[in-house]
């Protein structure tokens, strides 16, 4: 199992870092990325905490922990330079909080983070064919949510991410103990928009490809 969307108290999460990681530990994840919210007035101050926290915790669990951000509500003109700031901070993931329609995000986030080329755009709502097809080809991930409300356009944008033959991800967007998602909750998410087991599979090997690829650098 590996998520690449969740969040300590550094936001809106209720854990701090370790116990975080070893309550996910316990359920069997080989990695995690805690993805914090932030825009230009708290960036500095997330991720060099996260990257320290990675670096201290690796040693001790069996689970990965990648140091990551969600940028949250950056309006998009803003996307471009924030994502290049969050990579210099040290940041492994770069979500970019997308369309979800549960929320007034601002119209042209979702090709805003995506031309900044982000890692992972979160419960992207409405996807657009254009924005799923640069998705794939700037080997980005879209979001499947197992976060209430989110996940209510789950079934568009798996089959608009397939269309365009764009990489998808199974994040449950945790923000505290009980929504963490189990192995079986994970393929239940992707199987309820659409996916089948095939693809499932597919995803979970992006997924660990794209882990064994940030973790190294």
């Amino acid at each position: 199992m590996i998520d690449l969307h969740t969040h300590c108290f550094f936001s809106d999460g209720e854990l701090v870092p370790a116990e975080h990681l070893r309550r996910v530990e316990v359920l069997g994840y080989e990695a995690v990325a805690i993805t914090d919210h932030a825009d230009s007035s708290n960036l500095d101050f997330i991720v060099p905490r996260m990257v320290k926290a990675a670096a201290d915790m690796n040693r001790f669990f069996s689970t990965i922990l990648l140091p990551g951000i969600e940028l949250t509500h950056v309006p998009p003109e803003q996307m471009f330079a924030l994502t290049s700031i969050a990579r210099e901070l040290g940041a492994k993931v770069v979500v970019a909080h997308g369309e979800t329609i549960v929320e007034p995000v601002k119209p042209g986030t979702n090709q805003a983070a995506l031309e900044a080329g982000v890692d992972v755009l979160a419960h992207p709502g409405f996807l657009t064919r254009e924005d799923a097809g640069l998705a794939a080809e700037k080997n980005i991930f879209i979001e499947l949510s197992g976060r209430k409300g989110h996940s209510l356009t789950n079934g568009h944008v798996a089959k608009i991410a397939q269309e365009a033959g764009a990489k998808l991800a199974v994040n449950a967007d945790a923000h505290g103990p009980g929504d963490f998602l189990t192995v079986e909750m994970a393929e239940k998410v992707a199987l309820g928009a659409g996916l089948s087991a095939e693809r499932y599979l597919q995803l979970r090997k992006d997924m660990k490809e794209f882990v064994q690829r940030v973790s190294t650098k």
